[in-house]
């Protein structure tokens, strides 16, 4: 899989500094700036520290089974056309090459929702979404009692469902408010249709 973060730090020069830093044990495969310029800190086929604790998919160990790109952002701006365009070439070359679909690129908030909030509100999904490179789901509404099974199919952890509204939110729906709704369950179940968690790849 491929996990997107942002740096949430005040440039990307200070964010390529702590990444290179072992006293830090954080690291990622690659470094997106705010201008486009992409850099590669650690070879693709390298374990790199960019996860932390989390699960998607059924795999606990996400560090070992997904390449990290950071996006040079504090996470309080929006995210610069030259980085999204750098960011999804750099995805297609990197899907291609390692086989990776569509519906296994994924935020860090949606491996670690309890934890985690990157990229953000801010991050456009569907525009990755219309090249290919994410998923999207189809407008629709479902009973609120299939939010959580729809998640778990599609890929989330097992977590609590206020944790989980807010990271399916921040990726799915940012505008939304209120309490859980049919619409988000609908979405839910949208996506866990189309795309649900193959059983067969998941190490036992």
């Amino acid at each position: 899989m491929i996990v997107i973060h942002y740096t949430a730090m005040a440039s990307c020069a200070a964010a390529r500094t702590r990444l290179c830093d072992p006293a830090f044990e954080v690291s990622a495969h690659w470094l997106i700036s705010e201008t486009g310029e992409v850099e590669g800190l650690v070879p693709e086929a390298s374990r790199a520290w960019h996860a932390g604790a989390g699960e998607w998919g059924g795999i606990p160990d996400v560090n070992s089974a997904s390449i990290g790109i950071e996006l040079a952002n504090s996470g309080r701006q929006p995210f610069p056309e030259p980085q999204m365009a750098a960011l999804g070439a750099l995805l297609a070359g990197i899907m291609q090459r390692w086989a990776i679909p569509a519906h296994r690129v994924i935020a860090h908030s949606d491996m670690a929702p309890a934890r985690k909030s990157d990229p953000g509100a801010r991050f456009d999904w569907r525009r990755l979404a219309l090249q290919g490179v994410s998923v999207w789901p189809e407008a629709g509404e479902a009973d609120m009692k299939a939010f959580l099974p729809a998640l778990r199919r599609f890929g989330y952890p097992d977590a609590s469902e206020a944790d989980l509204l807010v990271a399916f939110r921040l990726r799915f729906r940012p505008w939304a408010r209120g309490p859980l709704d049919s619409t988000d369950a609908g979405l839910a179940c949208d996506l866990a249709a189309r795309f649900p968690v193959d059983v067969a790849s998941v190490p036992a």
